[in-house]
């Protein structure tokens, strides 16, 4: 009979799968808190506002000159709001945000400062910025 010592591995080496998985998910948390001024409770309200990011992106794909840098924008996903920035005030009547589009033609990202009138969102500002050409493209821009 042999007198081999067996050596266990270490916890970190059985689980290395699941510890790794583990500090990506607390990057996420953490990169999601930092993203806007108040955080979490921001990216939370951004989330649910569904008609603001729809309304946008409908004028957005009337603008000829997205259609012809970004090809129609697809709507927008729901990790993409939790990636983008936003920033509520005026309590939470108005917001600037930013969220990542996929056009049929490019990427970039849009640009939206709103009022909440009542139950419906009046646009100060849609812009959409390209990722390739690295363009801003103003999409409407009001006085409010």
């Amino acid at each position: 009979m042999d007198n081999d010592v067996v050596q266990k591995e270490s916890w970190i080496k059985k689980n290395w799968k699941w510890f790794s998985a583990g500090c990506l998910f607390v990057l996420f948390i953490v990169s999601i808190s930092v993203n806007s001024g108040k955080g979490i409770s921001d990216m939370a309200q951004a989330y649910t506002e569904n008609s603001l990011y729809k309304n946008a992106i409908h004028q957005a794909n009337s603008n000829t000159r997205i259609l012809e840098v970004m090809g129609e924008i697809k709507p927008i996903d729901k990790l993409a709001i939790i990636e983008g920035n936003a920033s509520y005030s005026n309590n939470n009547n108005s917001v600037d945000l930013s969220v990542r589009i996929e056009g049929s033609k490019g990427r970039g990202k849009l640009n939206i400062s709103a009022i909440k009138k009542g139950t419906e969102w009046e646009y100060k500002k849609i812009t959409v910025r390209t990722k390739n050409s690295k363009e801003e493209i103003t999409v409407l821009k009001s006085d409010l």
